[in-house]
């Protein structure tokens, strides 16, 4: 790992030890979710292969700082330099609390690394074969209050770019460019109450989710809406700090640069709070 985000690291978790004392303990959320396949912003990552995704969360010390650190292998041969480590500083906070437009919001930095591709050679196409490593810096809003019926509106904003300034990414994928650029997420969110889904399940939680995404030309495609994901999960209660999440999730794709197929998968994930 570089220097540089090694620094960022230290910097940005020794910022946000200084209030533990007064601001709360650290604690977090490690997770380890199986997914059907892995598609990142409408990219098919690993040809309809499914993979291993563990990560571990951390809530530093009730600040609004985060730190997350996620991993993702696929489950077949072939990927071996398509393994991912990414790395999220994140601030989250609200504004507004008691108004009709209350804003929830995440100010962050993610680091995407592949730590077993070479530093030079010939990319391939697609996020996760390439030899560069990216970065992204995000702001994400939402909306809890503005609807009566409980739809949460949301809206992201992403900027993306190459982390090596001669990598292959940033000299050009295609035509349409380089790989920097901006991703624009709108999203809607609601939570649907079920009654007696299990005789000792009084009410579950249907976590139902909408999002569509407008690519301007990351990682050389035409930029357009390039799709839009439907997604529904739920959380079980094991006891013992644990959650059960399965999934289930359907891909709407538009722009066939960025994915030329309509994808279904599921996931199935088991975390633990501490």
């Amino acid at each position: 790992m570089k220097k540089g985000l090694l620094l960022a690291v230290v910097i940005f978790t020794s910022t946000a030890g200084f209030a533990q004392a007064q601001e709360g303990e650290l604690s977090g959320t490690i997770d380890v979710t199986y997914v059907g396949k892995y598609l990142w912003r409408g990219f098919d990552l690993y040809g309809d292969k499914s993979a291993i995704q563990p990560s571990i969360d951390l809530d530093l010390y009730g600040t609004g700082f985060g730190l997350n650190v996620w991993w993702s292998r696929a489950n077949a041969s072939s990927f071996e330099n398509a393994e991912e480590v990414d790395i999220t500083l994140s601030y989250s906070s609200n504004l507004f609390d008691s108004e009709t437009y209350a804003t929830d919001y995440s100010v962050g930095w993610i680091y995407y690394g592949y730590p077993d591709q070479p530093r030079s050679g010939s990319t391939h196409g697609g996020r996760g074969d390439t030899n560069s490593d990216t970065q992204e810096l995000f702001v994400s809003l939402s909306w809890p209050e503005i609807c009566p019926a409980g739809t949460v509106p949301s809206y992201t904003l992403v900027k993306a770019w190459t982390s090596e300034s001669g990598s292959a990414l940033s000299r050009g994928l295609s035509s349409s460019g380089g790989y920097g650029g901006y991703f624009h997420i709108f999203g809607i969110g609601y939570d649907l109450p079920i009654e007696d889904l299990l005789p000792d399940l009084p009410e579950q939680i249907l976590n139902l989710s909408v999002a569509t995404v407008f690519n301007d030309g990351v990682n050389g495609v035409d930029q357009d809406w390039s799709h839009t994901v439907f997604g529904a999960s739920t959380d079980f209660d094991l006891g013992n700090d644990l959650t059960l999440t399965p999934g289930i999730y359907y891909q709407s794709s538009w722009e066939d640069t960025v994915n030329p197929s309509d994808e279904f998968w599921g996931t199935l994930g088991l975390s633990y709070a501490f």
